[in-house]
Formats: C-alpha cells, structure tokens, sequence
C-alpha cells in the first residue's frame, strides 16, 4: 500500500493563498531584505572607514617621525657640531674634526630616518588592507539574490 506525499509548503501556499498575499508576502520579504542589505553595506563601510582612519594615523605618525628627524637633525648637527667641532680641533685639526662630527651626526639622522620609513611602510600595508574589499559580505549577499527580482536583469 503506497502512502501519497504530503504537498511541500510552496504547494500549500499555492492552494490556499490568493495571488495577491502571494505579491503582498513577496513584497514585505523583499523590503526587509533590501533593508538588511542596506543595514550591512552601512556596517561594513563603517568598518572600512574605520581601519582607513588608522592607516592615516600611523602614516601620518612616520610623517611626523620623518620630519622631525629633518629638523632634529639639523639643530642638532647645526650646534651641537660646531661645540664638538671645535673641541675635536684641538686634537686632530678642525677640518678633520669637522668631518667626524658630520659623520656621527649622519649616522643618528640615518637611524631615525629608517624608524620614520618604517612606519610608513607600515602605514601604506593597512591602508591597502583597508581599501581592498570594504563591502565583501554585502557584495557576496547581494550576489545571492535570485536573478528574477534583480532590476538590472531583462525577463520575457
């Protein structure tokens, strides 16, 4: 004896709702889903602005490293070489002790200028992170949308 198979829920709604709920229910799950859609491009935006804003943070930081290394260095090699120039002049001549001086001098403003790259660098990483893909669950959610309610999609 064969047992007939229970109608699936489509087919339910199909015998016992009108055309009209059928539009009406369409219409209520579509808005709502337009809706979430919208509500995530929104959060994942925010969350793309967000890591940009970082990355400018730390690539502004080795800016702001960079140059103060430029103005650091030159005080520094401006006053501080003419006092150990002088000194150095005594033992070795001045033009021999002028020549240690810059050297020494050059060394520092290599070593912060290397931290100062540094950072940069690393700040040019998280903003290439941070703009690759803002949206990617939006884009993936939005792909799954059936082809038949996409307006961009011609039907006959």
């Amino acid at each position: 004896m064969s047992h007939p198979i229970p109608p699936s829920e489509p087919e339910e709604r199909a015998e016992h709702e009108s055309l009209g709920e059928m539009f009406k229910s369409l219409s209520t799950n579509l808005t709502t889903l337009i809706q979430q859609e919208i509500a995530l491009a929104k959060a994942e935006a925010n969350v793309a602005i967000q890591k940009a804003t970082d990355s400018v943070k730390v690539t502004g930081k080795g800016a702001g490293l960079l140059g103060g290394a430029g103005v650091a260095g030159h005080f520094v090699l401006l006053f501080l070489s003419l006092a150990l120039m002088w000194a150095l002049g005594n033992l070795v001549g001045l033009g021999w002790s002028a020549v240690i001086v810059a050297v020494i001098w050059a060394i520092i403003a290599a070593i912060l200028a290397a931290v100062g790259k540094k950072n940069l660098d690393r700040g040019k990483r998280k903003m290439a992170q941070a703009t690759k893909d803002p949206l990617p669950r939006t884009r993936e959610t939005v792909s799954e949308i059936p082809d038949t309610v996409k307006p961009s999609k011609e039907t006959r």
